[in-house]
Parts: structure tokens; sequence; C-alpha cells
């Protein structure tokens, strides 16, 4: 039941330019990285968990993800894998953000399909700037 209450923000919000889905299951991370976004032009949807996540990346396909690793449920690497391995999806980039920051870590991620990593706390301009640049053509 909560996965479909957390569904419910599938509707970009605000913003004319691409839609990138921010998932992570704190909330505060969530708010900031989906401000930071929508200020500099990109529509945002959010999700608190993978499962949510991989449904919103199935019916909403977003041009880019920013992912958690560490969630409830479904974790990011895995996420990550499964969008990676639909064709449908396999092209979306995904930029992994996560408190996890050893070698293994950042390995694993990029393993899993993940374009880019920044560990937490996150720099949003860095992100922004990342965003951006995986994005060009496009903003």
């Amino acid at each position: 039941m909560t996965a479909m209450m957390d569904i419910a923000p599938v509707l970009p919000r605000t913003g004319t330019g691409q839609l990138v889905l921010v998932v992570d299951d704190d909330e505060d991370v969530r708010d900031l990285v989906t401000f930071k976004l929508q200020m500099a032009g990109y529509r945002t949807t959010t999700a608190g968990d993978g499962c949510t996540a991989l449904t919103i990346v199935n019916e909403a396909l977003p041009d880019l993800v920013v992912l958690d690793i560490a969630m409830p449920g479904m974790d990011g690497l895995s996420v990550c894998y499964r969008m990676h391995a639909e064709p449908a999806t396999a092209e979306i980039p995904v930029i992994v953000l996560s408190g996890m920051a050893t070698e293994t870590d950042i390995e694993l991620a990029y393993v899993s399909g993940a374009e880019e990593y920044m560990p937490k706390p996150v720099n949003t301009g860095e992100l922004v700037r990342r965003v951006r640049w995986l994005l060009p053509d496009r903003h």
C-alpha cells in the first residue's frame, strides 16, 4: 500500500525541461536535490524506495535518474541493474548518490550500470553540472 502512495508524485513537477527521477529514502535529500534540479530548469519526480522507482522508470521513462544505494526493500544497485537489463530503460543515465563510498561500493555502482557516482553529502552544484553533462543535447 505504501508504494501506491509514493507513486502519486509520478506527475512531473514544474519546469519544461527534461524529466529527472530523484530516488532516496531520506526525504530531506530528495527535497534538496529536487529543488536544485528544478531551479536548473529540470522537471522532477521522486521515489522513496527502489520498487517505486522501478515503477516510475517504466511508466514515465525519465531522461535521467539520481539514485541512492541504501534504501529499504530493493536497493539502488538492484534498481540500476534492472534498469540497464531492460531495452526500454537501458539507455537512461543514472547518477548514484551514496553515503557508502568505499572503493568496492563505487565499483559496484559502475558495474551495475551507473554513469556517475557522487558521495554524500552531495555538492548540489556539482550534481547539476553532471546532470547537464549527461543530458547536453536536450537541455
